[in-house]
């Protein structure tokens, strides 16, 4: 069965900045973690290189480690929040995003 209709457009008017700050936060949290072994790898290989001077940069590493997606939590939410509530005074001068559905 073949769909003839033409696709309908839709615009974005708005986007709620604190359903969009929820999102961004989840969504960079989720890359905290995926940065996890990388700290640890690099602070470790630092910390055993010929001239280091003591072993801080592994328990930095480590400390940095679990803080990072945190960190990059909550950095992810205040960013959604802002950009949401940029993108929605944009959107009411040149009208927002339009997107095609069927």
């Amino acid at each position: 069965m073949s769909n003839t209709e033409p696709p309908i457009i839709r615009r974005i008017k708005r986007i709620s900045p604190l359903q969009a700050g929820k999102i961004s936060g989840i969504l960079y949290a989720a890359m905290g973690l995926l940065f996890i072994p990388f700290i640890l790898i690099v602070t470790t290989i630092a910390a055993h290189a010929p001239n280091a001077q003591h072993p801080f940069p592994a328990f930095f590493g480590g400390v940095f480690a679990l803080l990072a997606p945190v960190m990059y939590g909550v950095m992810g939410f205040i960013l959604g929040v802002v950009s949401a509530a940029v993108y929605n005074v944009a959107a009411r001068f040149v009208g927002g995003f339009e997107v095609e559905v069927e």
